[in-house]
């Protein structure tokens, strides 16, 4: 609960950010009508989300008979997390990366890049797809939409405060802190914004490694993700840089820690959380998901590394070190 936790004192602060920001520049009028504005857009967006960034990305449906252990996979998991199997989508990408969206459970979706199918284990590629699935089990979309609604109506009350502030002598902060508060509020709610989706990114790690089994392979992943993403573009990605929060790891660069404007938290930290989860025994005790599909994960015959064929091939396991 410790993550649910911060993520709820997080938005109370977007809340409390939003009620005396909109007191002071923008008075009780404006700050309703920047509110009901900004919830209607996001509204909107949140509804129609998932069709927008799959077309954005130019992610394709797959199913049992296309990829046969990629789908029965991400099924697998929804079924030991208890919850709708979602759509699964394969993006042409050589960076290795993946993301979920959608509005709720039964409208959700998982996509993952060919680069990831490529370059990953099977128990990689498990881990990641488990920490989107952990991302659509938390509602994150519907969080971070509420989330958006909030920061996009305080953005709206810095830009029309001189509108709804009356006169100079009735606004409390007067012209110049007016001005100020203009200026400070967008990028005192993007900071709240960005630490709040940090947020959900450590708790769909904590999720996501208990519903694939073992937080290693989740460990192991985002080492190697990081180090890939790096050298890799991602051309969708950087076209359309305000979906770069969706993806396991920022497609757009690498962070070396924290930051207040990061999306992302620091995969150094994220590691050391699950490898802190793992404790001395090295995982938790559930099994891998070991489909009875054999086939590719994707079309044209591409397949995991450290299998070969089907789902029964033996892999190396998570965190060996590789040449």
């Amino acid at each position: 609960m410790q993550g649910y936790a911060k993520t709820a004192v997080l938005m109370a602060g977007m809340t409390a950010l939003f009620m005396g920001i909109g007191a002071m520049i923008g008075g009780g009028g404006g700050a309703v009508i920047a509110l009901g504005f900004a919830a209607v857009t996001n509204l909107l967006a949140w509804w129609n989300s998932d069709k927008a960034v799959l077309s954005m990305t130019g992610a394709r449906e797959v199913d049992s008979r296309s990829s046969p252990y990629l789908v029965q996979m991400v099924h697998q998991m929804a079924d030991r997390a208890g919850m709708p199997p979602p759509k699964v989508y394969v993006i042409e990408a050589d960076q290795p990366n993946a993301f979920a969206t959608g509005r709720n459970p039964d409208n959700a979706a998982v996509a993952a890049t060919t680069g990831l199918l490529r370059s990953m284990s099977q128990e990689e590629i498990a881990a990641v797809m488990a920490h989107e699935l952990a991302h659509i089990k938390s509602r994150d979309t519907l969080i971070m939409s509420v989330t958006a609604t909030m920061a996009g109506a305080i953005s709206m009350l810095a830009n029309f405060a001189f509108l709804f502030g009356g006169s100079n002598r009735d606004r409390p902060l007067g012209a110049v802190g007016t001005i100020v508060m203009m200026i400070v509020a967008p990028m005192a709610a993007a900071v709240v914004q960005m630490a709040i989706s940090r947020s959900r990114e450590y708790e769909a790690d904590r999720i996501g490694a208990e519903i694939c089994g073992n937080p290693l392979w989740l460990a192991s992943a985002l080492r190697r993700l990081e180090g890939l993403s790096a050298r890799i573009d991602n051309p969708a990605a950087e076209r359309n840089p305000a979906l770069a929060h969706m993806f396991i790891i920022n497609p757009l660069h690498a962070h070396a820690r924290d930051k207040l404007f990061s999306t992302h938290p620091s995969t150094a930290n994220r590691v050391a959380a699950l490898e802190a989860m793992a404790g001395p025994a090295g995982g938790l005790s559930v099994p891998a998901p070991r489909p009875a599909a054999t086939g590719p994960f994707a079309s044209g015959g591409q397949q995991g590394r450290g299998g070969q064929g089907g789902g029964t091939s033996s892999v190396p396991r998570a965190g060996r070190r590789r040449r």
